[in-house]
């Protein structure tokens, strides 16, 4: 017999959540913001900074997804039609591969690049490829679009959640932000 699904999100899951949520805003932004800049010793703090905060990332994001795994999460809304919970189901397991494949790419384009990675300016990580100058700009490319993808689907799954706070006036949203209450 197995246990009934809770009603609500653990608040570990809740914090994940939106720690991770600022994280990748913050990295995102400097992301773009660093990318254009003129060579300067400016940029490279910036670029150590967006290492660092990828790597704690892609730890959180780890931790989520073993958090995910061991703790269930809500049941859907009653009525809530078969496709929609399907495509929130993979909605969330591409969400989880961008957040390990972001910060992974990125990783790789720097040891292609022959660009050390020391996390917090202690901790110098292994390089995970040989460098190949060629190979690191196709990782970069990659890196770029990757984001890209996860900027669309973040605005589509901000986008369900209004939805269904505002014209399905369901729980869905609440459940995240557990001091909303039901629209």
């Amino acid at each position: 017999m197995t246990s009934p699904r809770p009603t609500a999100y653990t608040r570990t899951a809740i914090g994940l959540h939106w720690l991770i949520a600022l994280g990748l805003g913050g990295t995102l932004s400097l992301g773009f913001y660093m990318s254009d800049l003129p060579f300067s010793p400016a940029k490279l703090q910036y670029y150590s900074w967006h290492k660092w905060a990828g790597v704690s990332l892609f730890l959180l994001a780890l931790f989520r997804l073993v958090w995910r795994l061991t703790h269930a999460a809500p049941a859907a809304p009653a009525g809530m039609p078969a496709w929609q919970h399907a495509a929130a189901e993979w909605t969330h397991r591409v969400l989880y591969l961008l957040m390990l494949a972001i910060p992974l790419s990125g990783w790789l384009m720097s040891s292609a690049k022959g660009v050390p990675t020391v996390w917090f300016g202690v901790l110098p990580l292994p390089d995970l490829l040989g460098r190949d100058p060629e190979l690191g700009k196709q990782l970069g490319q990659l890196h770029g679009a990757l984001n890209f993808g996860l900027l669309g689907l973040v605005g589509m799954h901000a986008a369900a959640a209004l939805k269904h706070h505002l014209i399905d006036r369901d729980d869905v949203l609440s459940r995240m932000l557990p001091f909303l209450k039901k629209a």
